[in-house]
């Protein structure tokens, strides 16, 4: 049964936990503009350990448009999740490890830009769907040392949708369309099929 907790300094403590590999990894999930990367460095750095986004798993626009998925851009079936999955049990058996990171101005994954450091015994990996329970997804549960889930009201959530779309300098329709058409469904197919967290982090964001 999933702990609710809503405080920093006790979610911190409760990362404390032994490592099932080479390095203890740390799920952070939810949907999207739930505060997960903005949290995520921040345990990060409480834990003195790495960050790493999903987002460089993304399929490129060359591979989504010809499927005719271009539209549904950060739904589950536009990563690579076969490729995904093989980078975190590589992860959890420790070493350098190289990852692709997401440029989201130019909307592009930018191959092997970023590093896991040899020396880094703790990662939080941040995605919407690491808690996913569909083929390939729920998979990655066995690799969690922890699990953690941020819930969000969906009309804060809304809010925060467009206001991210308008900071990226689309008009308010095309910005309201871009939530509403796709990150808002994403974000209940989330909550829709959700393996249950060890904990269910609250606190809000700034």
């Amino acid at each position: 049964m999933s702990r609710r907790l809503s405080d920093f300094d006790a979610l911190v403590a409760a990362c404390a936990v032994p490592a099932r590999g080479a390095r203890r990894l740390i799920a952070l999930a939810g949907p999207p503009a739930s505060g997960k990367s903005t949290l995520a460095p921040r345990l990060a750095d409480a834990l003195g350990g790495a960050v790493v986004p999903m987002d460089g798993f993304h399929l490129d626009d060359t591979l989504l448009e010809p499927r005719g998925l271009l539209p549904r851009k950060g739904a589950p079936e536009t990563f690579d999740q076969r490729g995904f999955a093989r980078f975190i049990a590589d992860l959890a058996t420790g070493g350098e490890v190289f990852h692709p990171t997401f440029d989201r101005t130019r909307e592009i994954a930018i191959a092997q830009s970023g590093v896991v450091p040899a020396e880094c015994d703790t990662v939080v990996v941040e995605g919407n769907y690491l808690l996913l329970d569909a083929p390939g997804w729920r998979e990655l549960a066995a690799r969690w040392d922890l699990s953690v889930y941020l819930p969000v009201d969906p009309e804060v959530l809304e809010q925060r949708l467009i206001a991210r779309w308008l900071g990226h300098g689309l008009p308010e329709q095309a910005a309201r369309a871009k939530a509403m058409d796709n990150d808002i469904p994403n974000g209940a197919r989330v909550a829709a099929a959700l393996l249950d967290p060890d904990i269910t982090y609250t606190d809000t964001l700034p």
